[in-house]
């Protein structure tokens, strides 16, 4: 691994420091001392397991395409599941931000924007990874 690689994995690995703080606001959602409504409970819950899950496998993906049998282009392309760990949450958060809100805002899309960035992140690790094991 090179020492960018390292490095970024290690601030990645970090924010997940970040996501359990966030977990101490869950808390305050579902015990109720803070004032949301139940769409911004559920989209909260949403968000916050997203981000947990999807920055542990990024983390996860990005070790396993180290092999020199994977091909470039699954490692650059598998990172897309970090971009969905940063784009899925900041919908589920930010499309329902407000005074009792009705219903999600037009951030919402943001949650479809990271959808297929995972989408397309794990169909090229994982490509990625057969073409390396049958070429070894």
């Amino acid at each position: 691994m090179t020492s960018a690689y390292l490095i970024s994995s290690g601030v990645i690995l970090l924010t997940v420091v970040g996501i359990a703080y966030g977990g101490t606001f869950l808390l305050r959602v579902v015990d109720r001392t803070v004032p949301v409504n139940e769409l911004q409970r559920t989209y909260f819950r949403a968000g916050h397991a997203h981000a947990g899950i999807l920055v542990i496998l990024a983390l996860v993906i990005r070790l396993l395409l180290q092999d020199d049998a994977v091909p470039v282009w699954s490692r650059a392309m598998g990172d897309l599941v970090l971009v969905a760990a940063v784009l899925m949450p900041a919908g589920f958060f930010l499309s329902v931000i407000g005074r009792d809100p009705a219903g999600p805002n037009r951030l919402r899309a943001l949650i479809w924007l990271g959808a297929g960035s995972l989408v397309l992140g794990l169909v090229a690790a994982g490509v990625g990874l057969i073409v390396g094991g049958a070429s070894l």
